[in-house]
């Protein structure tokens, strides 16, 4: 061969590798946009991401199944069980054992008013704070009357609360519920979000934490105050009863994700129509959100948390919910119902 095709060949040789290691590095540059969207992401999407859970947050098998929803859509759910034990924390404290306990020594208290952290002053204030002198929860030492056993838990945590446990202030532990084990719950979620009609309540649970706790309907504070007790939350807004074990009545910003789009709080939930849940706003006026405390921030629509005292986690629903025991088969009700 002359020299001159050796060269001709060189050449083309040359601009092949050139042109593909353009197109390569076009490619990465585009994966590097994609990763960086993914790293400001709300977590805000059309479907269910299994994959947002914490590790040991779902005990057991996912599986996806048909399902009739409220609205009578018919759609594909994820069912999944959520270990009622949370995986990102400890349980407690909840009540302190003395007036002279600072609020490191017990949990908060939440009454639709204010948030309260249970130290010795708060219990010593109770009279005053409620205009009721029929408080008294705490002996001439100083001693904070406490749920000390399985049976007290149980007198105190029933609808028509036992006398001998009136002015204490309630509080479960793990090992006095059933075998000492978590109580575990089966949810059924729809694997993506269905739009209700109008936004709507429900009586049943309201979402799963992604660390494994379902979010309750509002603690019967009226019930639980009108029997001289104090059914102490911890810090994470969650206690215990009999029959549901370990439970989130507010949200103080536990369970959350590490990434945070900017403007955003983090997520922490997923409610029971499939939608995201993220933690309160500092300042939910700044934010233009719907009546059940949503928006759609153009990756998707999420609900932010109301804040703990409102005893709430979330206002209403948006989306169709698949109908559960907790719901006795009933349709969800009108939000202004």
């Amino acid at each position: 061969m002359s020299q001159f095709p050796r060269l001709l060949l060189a050449l083309l040789v040359l601009l092949l590798t050139t042109g593909c290691g353009a197109d390569d590095a076009a490619e990465a540059d585009a994966d590097d946009h994609e990763h960086d969207d993914d790293d400001d992401h709300d977590h805000s999407s059309d479907g269910v991401d299994i994959d947002l859970f914490f590790d040991g947050a779902i005990v057991g098998e996912v599986t996806t199944e048909p399902c009739t929803l409220s609205g009578g859509a018919e759609a594909e759910c994820y069912a999944f069980t959520v270990s009622g034990d949370p995986v990102t924390y400890e349980t407690g404290p909840f009540c302190p054992t003395s007036i002279d306990a600072s609020a490191d020594d017990g949990g908060i208290w939440f009454d639709g008013d204010g948030v309260y952290d249970i130290d010795g002053e708060f219990i010593t204030r109770l009279a005053e704070l409620y205009d009721d002198d029929n408080w008294q929860m705490y002996d001439a030492d100083g001693n904070v009357f406490v749920t000390e056993t399985a049976e007290e838990f149980d007198l105190a945590a029933r609808p028509d609360v036992d006398p001998s446990v009136q002015n204490h202030c309630v509080e479960g532990r793990l090992e006095w519920l059933p075998d000492g084990e978590p109580i575990s719950t089966t949810v059924l979620i729809p694997v993506e979000p269905v739009l209700a009609t109008a936004p709507a309540t429900t009586s049943g649970n309201l979402g799963v934490t992604l660390d494994g706790i379902v979010i309750a309907q509002s603690a019967p504070v009226d019930a639980i105050l009108g029997a001289y007790t104090i059914a102490a939350f911890d810090d994470c807004g969650g206690h215990y009863n009999p029959v549901d074990g370990y439970h989130l009545h507010g949200a103080t910003g536990c369970s959350e994700l590490d990434d945070v789009a900017t403007g955003e709080t983090p997520m922490f939930a997923y409610a029971m129509d499939g939608f995201p849940v993220h933690s309160p706003l500092d300042d939910p006026a700044s934010v233009e959100l719907d009546e059940c405390g949503g928006h759609d921030t153009g990756n998707g629509y999420h609900y932010h948390a109301n804040t703990a005292e409102q005893n709430l986690v979330i206002t209403c629903l948006i989306g169709q919910t698949v109908a559960t025991a907790d719901d006795n088969g009933r349709p969800p009700r009108p939000a202004d119902g």
